[in-house]
């Protein structure tokens, strides 16, 4: 009797500790010799209001209750000794996770983002200081320049003001860390590494100098797309439905349709910012448009 309640008792003690090591903001995938790691402020839903070009017929088919499951998320790539980030979400829910994978904010090396949107800069800083003191911050020339011009800002009603201020203040915190760049195009033969791993490829349209990356460890790839694609139920299976985020939807059409063939042709893994969870997956052609299959 005294040997099956000290075994119970070792079974809740267990049962405790998986508990506590389990975080359901997080999922990791090895990427070559290195491993990559989302970061996510939760899973919420998406109103089929924001999507352009979306008929009654598709909606019924791929959204029934005019929602679709969405998230915001960033990513953190562990490679060679580095620690990577790309995007930084809302700021929320980042630290939280970061500390749960014991990774100090001074400890990450590099940032790279996909564009200056608030739900992927607010992280970046603390109290209106830079919350990632040894980081170099990496920006696509074309998204700086939209973000950072007073003339633009000053076209816009006031409620959409916030967003150039928070790019503002954002340069100003990382001035001395920042790396602005030319991203290549995706179909370009010539593509320099910015950065030891990582490509930079336009994907513009969602904002002016929206950018991904292209992450290599060995012979594995992992294509990271930032906000190519909102709605995932839909825009897949109809990735010429844009959404009213996008600063130029046409031109957001034609990127995410270029992407999509770039990652299916060469079966290359994609991890999204607005990706439910675990947000990381491969894309498969079909006879009408594309499928998105998780990461298991």
């Amino acid at each position: 009797m005294k040997h099956q309640i000290i075994v119970i008792a070792l079974l809740v003690m267990a049962t405790a500790c998986v508990k506590k090591q389990t975080n359901e903001n997080i999922f990791s995938m090895k990427l070559g010799d290195s491993k990559v790691f989302l970061l996510s402020e939760g899973q919420r839903s998406g109103n089929t209001q924001i999507l352009i070009g979306a008929t009654p017929e598709i909606i019924g088919k791929y959204a029934p209750g005019d929602s679709f499951p969405m998230a915001t998320n960033a990513f953190l790539w562990q490679t060679k000794g580095k620690n990577i980030l790309f995007d930084t979400g809302y700021g929320k829910a980042l630290f939280d996770n970061l500390q749960f994978l014991k990774v100090e904010p001074e400890n990450i090396d590099a940032i790279f983002i996909t564009h200056m949107h608030g739900d992927h800069i607010g992280g970046l800083l603390r109290n209106d200081q830079a919350a990632f003191p040894n980081a170099t911050l990496y920006i696509a020339q074309p998204e700086y320049d939209y973000w950072t011009n007073e003339n633009t800002m000053n076209q816009m009603p006031e409620n959409y003001r916030g967003g150039f201020l928070l790019a503002g203040k954002v340069v100003e915190a990382y001035k001395d860390r920042l790396h602005l760049f030319e991203p290549d195009s995706i179909n370009s033969p010539d593509s320099k590494e910015l950065f030891p791993g990582v490509n930079a490829f336009a994907a513009y349209g969602h904002t002016p100098g929206h950018t991904i990356y292209l992450a290599t460890s060995g012979n594995d790839k992992l294509l990271i797309w930032g906000d190519l694609a909102h709605a995932m139920a839909i825009q897949m299976p109809h990735p010429e439905i844009a959404a009213t985020y996008d600063t130029n939807p046409d031109q957001a059409i034609q990127s995410r349709s270029a992407v999509l063939q770039f990652a299916s042709e060469l079966a290359i893994p994609v991890a999204g910012m607005h990706i439910p969870y675990p947000s990381i997956g491969t894309i498969e052609k079909t006879d009408t448009g594309y499928r998105f299959v998780p990461e298991k």
